[in-house]
């Protein structure tokens, strides 16, 4: 079953315990099971259904049901649907393992090169936020509303004692090199970050209740399907409660790092989402400060440290190089942005 498969995937997919019996907590008969990444497609008697191993708590998978039914329940409906087993539960234990079976969503995946799909997921991220408005689950690791500057104080901690790791190391490998040589650059724009959003309406904002929403907060274009020129969403695995510029933030980032930050892709999702969903010049005031934030040198370099993601080094290196490289581009993107914006 697994031949084709990507190594990535397989090392994820051999984790599944497929015994047959664990399909008794469903109503639904088995006919036949495919593998698509790291889950695999049901194909039963009531439609095609996806298998999902999950690395979450009970808790956490409570607030993204709870989170999804608030939302459906205020009319929006094109996000994915839990299967509940029989007990009435979204997920079931075997063999001390976790697992969600999902109706599956037959659409395509977004295309952020595409700027017709950048329009129609930008309007769609305005009508989710608006109808996760009100939104309420007590989680202290789910309700991020106005952690946004501890953060990241708690990240450059983070950074610094990935230099100090980068810095012992007697024989330094390329890649601690560049990321030694950039610190003091990606350490000031965290600064300026922080400095930005405490001098903005932050936390004013975040005692607005029509500000805060559920974010999805991994808006990557394979999250977001488009169906009959209608974006539907799916894997809100990371999903916090937080202002609505945290989502917009993440989807902005996911454009921009796809087409060497243009301007004009960053226009095009706020106009497209403030046509479903105002957003006021206090909020775009602190989402220049969260774009000034360099999250993926941060994503690279902590991944690379603690070694959680089974990239090889060359891609590691590659990955840092590029991203880089961009440095230029990216502080003439965020000065047009202040100029326009702010």
């Amino acid at each position: 079953m697994l031949e084709n498969i990507k190594f990535k995937d397989k090392k994820a997919l051999v984790q599944y315990d497929l015994d047959i019996d664990i399909f008794n907590n469903f109503t639904f008969l088995v006919e036949d099971i495919i593998p698509v990444r790291k889950v695999f497609i049901l194909v039963t008697n009531e439609g095609n259904k996806i298998l999902k191993k999950i690395d979450l708590t009970v808790d956490d998978i409570n607030f993204i049901y709870s989170g999804l039914e608030y939302i459906r329940k205020n009319f929006f409906h094109r996000v994915f649907s839990f299967v509940l087993n029989k007990e009435g539960k979204p997920y079931f234990t075997w063999n001390d393992k976790t697992y969600c079976v999902m109706d599956l969503i037959n659409a395509r995946e977004s295309e952020y090169s595409n700027p017709l799909d950048i329009e129609t997921c930008s309007k769609s991220i305005g009508e989710l936020h608006k109808a996760s408005e009100g939104f309420k689950y007590k989680s202290p690791t789910r309700f991020q509303c106005g952690k946004t500057i501890n953060n990241f104080k708690r990240k450059l901690q983070e950074l610094e004692l990935f230099k100090n790791l980068a810095e012992i190391n007697e024989e330094k490998s390329e890649f601690d090199k560049i990321f030694i040589d950039g610190f003091e650059y990606y350490k000031n724009q965290i600064l300026k970050s922080i400095n930005i959003i405490e001098k903005s309406s932050y936390y004013k904002l975040c005692s607005e209740e029509d500000k805060i929403v559920l974010c999805h907060h991994d808006l990557a274009h394979h999250n977001i399907l488009i169906k009959e020129d209608e974006a539907y969403f799916v894997d809100f695995d990371y999903s916090v409660i937080d202002l609505k510029v945290h989502d917009l933030c993440n989807f902005i980032n996911k454009i921009e790092k796809t087409c060497a930050y243009d301007i004009d892709k960053t226009i095009m999702v706020l106009n497209n989402y403030s046509i479903i969903n105002s957003i006021n010049k206090q909020e775009l005031e602190v989402l220049y400060g969260l774009l000034i934030f360099p999250q993926d040198i941060f994503n690279i370099v902590k991944a690379y440290y603690t070694r959680t993601k089974d990239w090889n080094y060359e891609l590691f290196l590659e990955k840092l190089i590029k991203k880089n490289n961009f440095k230029e581009d990216r502080e003439e993107y965020l000065k047009i942005y202040k100029e326009i914006y702010c």
